[in-house]
């Protein structure tokens, strides 16, 4: 609701116009998901993990528009290694390796001749980890009542309705991201057990395989970074299975598609999934640069950081032009990180 709030009062105020000159820093690290046709569904909980092909090409125009250079992430990492200040940049970024990226991004990327990184879950490509979140949706949509214990507290409603589905998924959401990795995995298989879904066929359905992806990466807008084996939140594991994820994905990506991975995406990425710990295992095991959630632009004092690169989210529940000015503008993280430039704690 903060949030909400915020972007409101800019929309109203235009105050993020005037700030801009000051905010904006030297560009942005952009953060994508899914991309695809709406479904228009009463029940969409993952839809803020979606942007539909049509804004995803406004978007780009308008990054253009704008002045904005869309570059490779080396590109933006040469120029805030140099100190370059020039034109603003954007780094286009996906995460995960969905399907859709090859149907529906990748035409507009081309159309566009527009640098992406893709960050890929090792484990997705292969299909032996899950895609927890996907899962617990399917579950309720597919349930009409939930009876389960989530981080201590039993969870019993009703799910026959879209309101009541879209209530159920929030309780059992908050209560897993609360939660460590075993707790979200022994609550989602229950679940997923209930309503008949079988997980690892969910994740062949929805994401790339190797071949596909051997394919991709040799495209010559693509740069591919790993983005851990299973997904787990690299902060609720302990440090050896934090490092066997960060260390292994890089590792597996690279012996299948015979090129070098220098770049790490940490899953989740907000301040409980990865922080400082995080921040030095990468350093640690030589990745080139990681990046986060963590809302911001990037700035001359990123250098001194680069395995905590803030990213701006591009929420499918806002797919405005006018939203989007607004993030680029930099005002919004002025007040969320008050007043500092580099979160990196």
């Amino acid at each position: 609701m903060a949030i909400e709030a915020g972007m409101e009062f800019f929309r109203a105020s235009g105050a993020h116009r005037l700030a801009e000159p000051y905010t904006r820093g030297l560009g942005a690290i952009l953060m994508f998901h899914r991309v695809r046709p709406r479904l228009e569904q009463a029940f969409e909980p993952n839809q803020p993990l979606e942007i539909t092909p049509e804004f995803l090409n406004a978007l780009i125009a308008r990054l253009r528009q704008r002045g904005v250079e869309i570059v490779s992430l080396e590109t933006a990492l040469a120029r805030l290694r140099a100190g370059e200040a020039g034109a603003p940049f954007a780094v286009l970024t996906f995460d995960d390796g969905y399907r859709d990226f090859v149907e529906h991004a990748l035409p507009v990327l081309e159309r566009h001749n527009a640098p992406f990184t893709l960050y890929l879950t090792a484990g997705y490509a292969d299909a032996s980890a899950r895609l927890w979140w996907v899962e617990l949706e399917e579950a309720i949509r597919r349930l009409d009542r939930l009876d389960v214990i989530a981080g201590g507290k039993r969870i019993c409603c009703a799910a026959a309705t879209a309101a009541q589905k879209r209530l159920a998924f929030a309780e059992v959401y908050a209560q897993l991201r609360a939660g460590d990795e075993a707790e979200l995995l022994r609550v989602v298989t229950a679940l997923s057990a209930e309503a008949r879904i079988e997980p690892h066929a969910l994740t062949r359905r929805l994401c790339l395989g190797w071949n596909e992806l051997r394919a991709l990466s040799a495209h010559a807008l693509a740069t591919i970074g790993a983005h851990s084996v299973t997904h787990a939140r690299l902060a609720k594991v302990d440090c050896a299975a934090a490092i066997y994820e960060m260390a292994e994905s890089r590792l597996r990506i690279e012996s299948e598609l015979q090129r070098p991975v220098p770049h790490f995406c940490y899953p989740v990425g907000d301040p409980t999934s990865a922080a400082r710990r995080e921040f030095e295992l990468a350093a640690r095991l030589g990745f080139a640069s990681a990046v986060t959630t963590r809302p911001g632009m990037i700035f001359p004092e990123h250098r001194e950081h680069l395995m905590a690169l803030p990213r701006l989210s591009v929420n499918g529940r806002h797919q405005s032009l006018a939203a989007l000015d607004i993030l680029l503008s930099g005002a919004p993280f002025v007040l969320m990180n008050a007043g500092r430039r580099v979160t990196a704690a």
